[in-house]
């Protein structure tokens, strides 16, 4: 991906878990973030709610889907700064949620990536001013929980 280094020829996501703090690590990780971030949003998502196996490991790790979206927003606007609130699996399926700061990603924590809320400014500032709270109970309602999913 980054000709004539030690990165050239590996993915996005093989340069975020190797790379050093730096240039080429900040730019792969918000490259990697925002493409995940986006791709998990539908205008008219199907269902407020995950199902099938991603809402059982939910109900299990947090005990009800308003716990886990509880401790989500608090991960989310409890960040210092800028970066990323993430839900995660781990190697045997236990979901995570962690704080990821700048750009960051828990591919670095040997985690496995499935949802994110974007907590940098830019991501809504000019429509919520410092109300970061606000801007995360509104992406609820975007979320393709089937997309979401299919990441597990």
């Amino acid at each position: 991906m980054v000709p004539g280094t030690e990165f050239e020829g590996k993915s996005v996501e093989e340069i975020v878990k190797t790379a050093p703090d730096g240039g080429i690590f900040n730019n792969a990780g918000q490259v990697l973030n925002h493409t995940l971030y986006f791709l998990q949003f539908a205008p008219q998502p199907k269902q407020a709610e995950p199902t099938g196996r991603l809402a059982e490991a939910i109900q299990r790790d947090f005990g009800s889907f308003e716990n886990f979206k509880k401790e989500f927003n608090k991960a989310a606007t409890t960040l210092f700064g800028s970066g990323w609130a993430w839900l995660s699996a781990d190697a045997e399926g236990k979901l995570h949620i962690t704080q990821e700061p700048n750009a960051s990603n828990p591919l670095r924590r040997g985690l496995k990536p499935l949802l994110c809320f974007d907590v940098w400014e830019h991501a809504y500032y000019i429509d919520y001013q410092n109300r970061r709270a606000d801007h995360l109970n509104q992406l609820w309602n975007l979320i393709d929980w089937n997309v979401v999913a299919q990441r597990m």
